[in-house]
């Protein structure tokens, strides 16, 4: 089989960057394996390259050299399925957009329904966090911010006081109903989660009710924490 019109035209309208699959050129099933040829042919002379098995992208040529595909795309099949959200990336990378640290990884961090084996896509090594809230736009950015709580002692080139100082005002620029929603999200979080929300939300005048009626009363948590970042911390029996 040779590369018809309709797949040099795919590959030609592809911006670079995009990876692009088996699927994405429509070709009977009886005809996959030639596709495949076909496409290894294009990597061996440049025009394509490979993340994976049956996953190629064009190359992206700037002055700073090749670029890769970035990791939404990267990622796009575990995001997003038959126009529905079912995952969403968080995780270090996601946490540097939020201002939560410098330090960018090779390792990525995809929140979903359902569990997931780990896996490797070029350079890239990809886990997954079992999110047991619903995965939609809306949600996202506050999910993040709960991960980031979970993630707290983790997160690279920075300290808990810092990031508990940064979510203050994030969480406090939030709209009310945007807050109670995060209050209600808490809820699938670990329960030192939950604390560390409710003291920081407290902390900035905001009401926390619900996540102090949620835990119990007798349970510290050993968390890296300063009074200077968290003068209420004890109200919520972080230690």
């Amino acid at each position: 089989m040779v590369i018809g019109e309709d797949i040099k035209k795919k590959i030609s309208d592809t911006p670079d960057g995009v990876v692009l699959t088996i699927g994405d050129f429509n070709v009977d099933m009886q005809y996959q394996g030639a596709l495949v040829k076909a496409l290894n042919r294009l990597v061996n002379q440049g025009t394509l390259r490979r993340l994976s098995k049956g996953k190629y992208y064009k190359p992206r040529k700037t002055i700073f050299g090749t670029l890769k595909p970035v990791p939404e795309e990267i990622t796009k099949d575990f995001l997003e399925k038959n126009g529905k959200l079912v995952g969403y990336i968080t995780g270090n990378r996601a946490f540097a957009l939020m201002g939560l640290t410098t330090q960018i990884t090779s390792s990525l961090l995809i929140g979903t329904n359902r569990y997931r084996h780990p896996l490797t896509r070029g350079d890239y090594a990809i886990s997954f966090l079992q999110q047991h809230n619903p995965i939609t736009e809306d949600n996202i950015p506050l999910l993040r911010i709960l991960d980031a709580l979970k993630f707290i002692k983790e997160i690279p080139a920075s300290s808990p006081d810092s990031v508990v100082t940064l979510l203050g005002s994030t969480i406090s620029a939030l709209s009310k109903a945007e807050q109670i929603k995060l209050t209600e999200l808490a809820e699938n979080y670990t329960a030192y989660v939950r604390a560390l929300l409710g003291a920081i939300m407290e902390q900035n005048n905001l009401d926390a009710g619900l996540l102090k009626n949620s835990l119990n009363g007798t349970t510290n948590y050993k968390l890296p924490i300063s009074e200077q970042a968290l003068p209420n911390k004890r109200n919520w029996n972080i230690l």
